[in-house]
């Protein structure tokens, strides 16, 4: 599938290209390119986004200062998703359910951005993402920035018509990334986190990387 392949080939090249130097740090020597024990593989050096601009669910804008402060998990997806946008959203409620004990000035937080605006609304959004879990935070805007925003992971998505799309334009699906973007407490892209998920590795792995960050 696109979405699935596209995001596994991008997560491959990226990460071959910049390294694991950051994941040395936090997990220790010898421990960064042990898929086996780490959910996530971190860049070499941690890039900064371009400026993006998006609105959230209870209608204040998502813009980089908002993402600094904790350790965030990045999902492209769509609230008519059939199968890939459920099933992630669930395996990272399983996280964040581990880490709900930590202080909220602290605890990592999980952004799903659609990338269908022409259905979701910010409003449904929301309702969709806190259908998962209540601290999911839900976010969209136009095409145009939704591809910068995009780009700026190493993501992509495309509309996908159907048979009938000629007589019904809403019969469409979206192809996107199934990989999740790592940012780190100053919003910079540090890594991802490529499926299949593991939510107790999850867990793990941005208890440690919170513990480790915390002032």
């Amino acid at each position: 599938m696109f979405n699935r392949n596209t995001g596994i080939i991008l997560a491959v090249a990226l990460a071959a290209g910049l390294g694991l130097l950051l994941a040395q740090k936090v997990f220790g020597p010898g421990k960064a390119g042990n898929h086996d024990s780490s959910s996530i593989v971190f860049y070499g050096t941690p890039r900064t986004l371009p400026d993006f601009d998006l609105a959230q669910s209870d209608g204040t804008r998502l813009i980089p200062g908002e993402l600094r402060g904790h350790w965030t998990l990045v999902f492209l997806g769509f609230t008519s998703c059939p199968d890939i946008c459920p099933t992630t959203l669930t395996e990272l409620a399983g996280a964040q359910k581990q880490w709900e004990n930590l202080p909220d000035s602290l605890r990592p937080r999980v952004v799903l951005v659609s990338v269908d605006p022409e259905r979701d609304t910010p409003a449904r959004l929301g309702e969709y993402a806190h259908a998962f879990h209540k601290d999911t935070l839900a976010a969209t805007a136009d095409i145009p920035s939704l591809e910068r925003f995009a780009t700026a992971l190493g993501m992509v998505f495309q509309k996908a018509p159907g048979k009938h799309f000629d007589k019904n334009p809403a019969d469409y699906s979206m192809d996107h990334s199934a990989s999740i973007a790592v940012l780190d407490p100053e919003g910079r892209l540090a890594g991802l986190i490529r499926p299949p998920l593991n939510p107790q590795a999850i867990a793990s792995d941005l208890l440690k990387l919170t513990e480790k960050s915390a002032p």
